[in-house]
């Protein structure tokens, strides 16, 4: 081989790996939203058409992996963040931030874990995870001084019982509608209300057979898709 063609195909060599990272990253957003952060990867691999040489090639980890997929994400909920922050009303701004994360919640099996559990490596989480700390502590901080919610609220009370919440989100989703879990987040911000709302809670109550249905399908026992 001349120096000439072996120059040449280096630019190939590096359209190729290029190629195949994206492929990957998409075939892993897919299977991830379909079963959650723990889907095998040689399923990412042969979804994506290549073998998982290549895989670990370009992601060495699945925390590498996770972040390279989920990074935007991750981004967008900061920003969310920042926007409830800066609304006038706290009350709106907690609830209009949480309605927000929820609807990603419910959508994306893979986003569910990544944001209501701890994944080791991921450095983006790490970011995120104390942004929203931030976020809610501020606006229960501001929602008290406005008279809105009860003074005896913390904030580690309300991500435990959000990230409790949020863990159900996705089969409660996938059981009974898209939709539902604004039921009992409706019933969780009420609680942290200084005077509880009036207003009647959105979308029906679940039925005994559906509560089943959820329930089967929360944690890691759930069937994953091949």
């Amino acid at each position: 081989m001349t120096a000439g063609s072996e120059g040449a195909g280096a630019p190939v060599r590096r359209r190729d790996a290029r190629r195949n990272q994206e492929l990957l990253v998409a075939a892993a957003r897919e299977v991830f939203t379909e079963q959650g952060l723990e889907a095998p990867l040689d399923v990412i691999a042969r979804r994506a058409g290549v073998g998982n040489a290549t895989l670990y090639r370009h992601f060495p980890s699945r925390a590498a992996l996770v972040d390279a997929v989920f990074g935007s994400l991750l981004t967008d909920t900061m920003a969310a963040g920042e926007q409830a922050r800066a609304a006038e009303d706290a009350w709106a701004g907690l609830t209009g931030y949480l309605y927000s994360v929820f609807g990603v919640l419910a959508a994306d099996r893979g986003a569910n874990d990544l944001m209501t559990t701890h994944v080791e490596g991921v450095e983006t989480l790490r970011a995120v995870h104390a942004h929203n700390r931030e976020t809610v502590e501020s606006l229960l901080e501001r929602g008290r001084e406005q008279g809105v919610v009860r003074t005896d609220v913390t904030v580690e009370d309300v991500l435990f019982a959000l990230a409790a919440l949020g863990r159900a989100v996705p089969s409660l989703a996938e059981e009974v509608a898209p939709d539902a879990w604004r039921r009992p987040l409706s019933l969780l911000l009420d609680g942290l209300r200084a005077f509880p709302a009036v207003p009647p809670l959105p979308a029906p109550a679940l039925s005994a057979m559906q509560l089943d249905g959820v329930l089967r399908g929360l944690g890691p026992h759930r069937a994953l898709n091949p």
